[in-house]
Formats: structure tokens, C-alpha cells, sequence
């Protein structure tokens, strides 16, 4: 479709919405905040500002008059950007800062399940003051996942028996989160896989993706710290090796009700929802709710994605979702990202040399927080690039991944282990115990 788009972001998962946007034949204009070469390269038109330029993205969107606009990072979507493109009757496959509430407030995401009685819901407490933290804490040997009530990139959360050492390190964590936000939300900790299903919604149809698993600990063997994520994967069935039919069935289920209760709520939600669930050994339970394209799994989601990518969005803007038919490919893929060495604690920025040439058609590597060339890239403190590769199965894509890392000269860090043979084994593992 011949379209013009203006996009905003400029981290992988842009890479990957750019490029397929071109292919389905859309004219791109670019809002970024680093100069991501990729993009760069895709794009009629570039310009910079940060989150906080609300207005003199408006105006510049104003002069550039396109058909549609995407806003897809969340630190954008948190502010009223969106409110203001469709005030301005611009169209947008996004949803408004009000719909968006579902992820940048974790505390109102619980409490809209507890309203609409949402199944999948954990037990959590909201607590504004250190001593009831501090009893709550005391009070019980059971562990918890501690959060933060807004936007944290995926690295905020924090789970008592594996992030600190004692009671006292969780408490003192807890409490500057209400020095920041006044509030924090405690959450019992649920046992399981985690999975992310992603759907495109234009406020009542809703398109479903394939099934994906992002590994969020910065080390081999989901140890360390939490990330943005270091990869993730996909089967070829839309589905997982470890994971139960009914786990699929429920996930989708919940995701429908999340989109009606908003309209019930006062928040017609437009774009993309994606929610993370742990499968456990008798249920799923809901981690969380997020209202973007994910990151890393959107990488997998739309490079298996068929059709006209310029479609899908106007379909979404336009509320004509149901009146489309898209598929997915029948492929297995996985995705690692390339970060900084230090990434997750203390990141050491360098360079990166890329050699492209005759790239698989197959993987594909996408820029993410960088600056610089196609070639040669300087790393910010955030993931740096995204390799990818589709195959039969998960395990043959990851290992197009690992023969194709001769391409990334320079100092980072990467998990090997994404996708692989054994780390597949110890989640069917888990789940076949009885």
C-alpha cells in the first residue's frame, strides 16, 4: 500500500516495523531519538526529539501530512502525543495515553482485573508507606515480585529470593520505590514458564501472532539481573514445546476482555496489546499487560508476518480489522540481541563492525540504540543489535544465529544459549515432572 508513515522510534523493533513498512511499499518519515543508521537508510525524512518535544512532534507531524502515523516506543505512548494526533484528526494505529494506562500503570492494570474480573490475576498489595511494607515483609515467609508502579524498560522488577540477599535489602528496595512514586505494588511471586502473546487490535477484532517467549536475564541460564530482554523465540505451530493448548486459549481469552473492559472503562484501545503470562503447572497467571509492539518477541512477530504491513495499520486506524484476513508463515525464529558488556548493571559502550554481505535471506540483523553506519556502530547503554534468524525449528534458527556471529566484530555480550536444544529441554522438562 502507498502510503506515507511517519514512525516513531528508532530501537530494533522500528528497524523491523521500517523495513517492513517499505516492502509493502510505505513512504517513511522517521522521529527518533538516536540516529539509527537502518532506519536512517529507510526514511525520507528524519528528525530528533525526545519524549518531552510533545509539541514540536505535533507540529512537525502537522507539516508532514501523512496518511498514518505509528508511535511505538513507551516512554511516547506514556505521554499525550497520541491524544493530540487524534485531536488533530490525524490518523494513528496507536493507542491514547488513557488506553495506555494498562502498561504505564501496573497498579491500575491489577485493579481493572480485580473490577472486570479478569481471570489470571495474582494476588498483589499496593502499600504508600515503609512501615507497612516493612510488616508486610516480616510477616510472612512466602516471596514476592516488588514493582514499580509505572514505566521501567523491563528491568525494574525485582523478586525477593533471587534479586536480594535478605529481607532487609527487599525492604529497603520497596521504599525507594515510594520515595519515587509514593506507591509500590507487591505481587506474589507465581512458579512457571513465562510466554508473551501479542495481538493487533482496532478496538473490537482482535488478530492474534504466534506464541513467543522473551528470555529477560542478562545470563546463561536465566541468571542476573532483569533486561529489556536478550532474545526470544517462536515455533513453527504458533505455539511452544513446553506449553498446554488451554494455556493458548485462556491467554487470548484474557486479552479480549483486557480490550473490552477498557471500552467499558472509558478507553477505546487502538494498536497493539501484548500480554505476559506464566504458565503454571495447573493454570496461567498474568505478569503483565503492555500496550506496544514487545521487544525482542515484535522482531519475530513481524518478520513471520505475511502480507501488507501498510494494510494491517490502516486496518487498525481505520476499525476495518475485521474485515481483513493476514496470516503468519509457518517458521520457527529466534532473536538474540547483542548489548554492551556490563549491560543490566554497569554498561561499557564501544564499537561494532558489521559485515552484511551476502547475509542470509534468512537472518537478518537489525539496529537497535546505536549511532553511526550500516557498517560500523557506536553502542549506547542500551541493546545494540538484534540478529535473527527463521528455520524447521527454534534450535536450527538459533544456530544460524551462532554461524553467523563472525559478522559482529567488537566487544559485547549476548546470551548463546536462546533457543537452543537443551534450554528447550529443561522447560518441557519442568512440566512433564510430576
Amino acid at each position: 500500500m502507498k502510503i506515507k508513515v511517519v514512525l516513531v522510534g528508532s530501537g530494533g523493533r522500528e528497524d523491523a516495523l521500517a523495513r517492513r513498512i517499505k516492502e509493502s511499499g510505505g513512504t517513511i518519515v522517521t522521529i527518533m531519538t538516536n540516529d539509527n543508521p537502518s532506519i536512517r537508510s529507510l526514511s525520507e525524512k528524519t528528525y530528533f526529539f525526545t519524549e518531552n518535544d510533545v509539541e514540536s512532534i505535533l507540529n512537525t507531524i502537522k507539516e508532514e501530512n501523512p496518511d498514518l502515523v505509528y508511535v511505538s516506543p513507551d516512554s511516547f505512548l506514556e505521554t499525550n502525543l497520541v491524544d493530540k494526533l487524534e485531536y488533530a484528526k490525524i490518523r494513528v494505529a496507536s493507542p491514547t495515553s488513557r488506553a495506555f494506562k494498562i502498561e504505564s500503570s501496573k497498579i491500575y492494570m491489577r485493579q481493572l482485573m480485580k473490577r472486570y474480573g479478569i481471570q489470571g490475576n495474582i494476588k498483589f498489595e499496593i502499600f504508600d508507606s515503609d512501615y507497612e511494607v516493612s510488616k508486610f515483609l516480616e510477616d510472612t515467609s512466602k516471596e514476592f515480585a516488588i514493582k514499580p508502579a509505572g514505566l521501567t524498560g523491563g528491568k525494574g522488577v525485582k523478586l525477593t529470593d533471587s534479586h536480594f540477599r535478605n529481607r532487609e535489602e527487599a525492604k529497603e528496595y520497596a521504599s525507594e520505590i515510594i520515595r519515587k512514586d509514593r506507591k509500590v505494588l507487591i505481587e506474589e511471586k507465581v512458579e512457571g514458564e513465562e510466554f508473551s502473546l501479542q495481538a493487533f487490535t482496532d478496538g473490537a477484532t482482535l488478530f492474534f501472532s504466534p506464541i513467543a517467549q522473551d528470555y529477560k536475564r542478562l545470563g546463561e541460564g536465566d541468571t542476573g539481573p532483569n533486561t529489556g530482554g536478550m532474545g526470544s523465540i517462536t515455533d513453527r505451530n504458533g505455539s511452544l514445546p513446553f506449553l498446554r493448548q488451554e494455556s493458548i486459549d485462556k491467554a487470548k481469552e484474557i486479552l479480549r476482555k483486557f480490550v473490552a473492559s477498557l471500552y467499558d472503562d472509558g478507553a477505546l484501545f487502538r494498536g497493539i496489546i501484548y500480554g505476559q503470562f506464566m504458565q503454571t503447572k495447573k493454570d496461567i497467571k498474568v505478569i503483565e499487560v503492555n500496550g506496544r509492539l514487545a521487544d525482542p518477541e515484535g522482531i519475530n512477530i513481524l518478520n513471520l508476518l505475511e502480507g501488507d504491513v501498510c494494510e494491517l495499520l490502516m486496518a487498525i486506524a481505520n476499525a476495518e480489522l475485521s474485515e481483513k484476513k493476514f496470516r503468519f508463515k509457518m517458521k520457527a525464529s529466534v532473536v538474540k540481541y547483542i548489548v554492551p558488556k556490563g549491560y543490566g548493571t554497569s554498561p561499557l559502550p564501544s564499537t561494532l563492525r558489521i559485515n552484511t554481505d551476502n547475509l542470509p535471506e534468512d537472518v537478518k540483523i537489525f539496529y537497535g540504540s546505536v549511532s553511526g553506519d550500516l557498517n560500523e556502530v557506536k553502542m549506547t547503554h542500551s541493546r545494540a543489535l538484534a540478529i535473527y534468524a527463521e528455520a524447521e525449528t527454534i534450535w536450527e534458527a538459533s544456530e544460524k544465529i551462532e554461524a553467523n556471529l563472525w559478522r559482529i566484530e567488537g566487544e559485547y555480550e549476548m546470551r548463546h544459549d536462546i533457543g537452543t536444544k537443551k534450554s528447550l529441554a529443561k522447560k518441557v522438562e519442568y512440566f512433564t515432572l510430576a
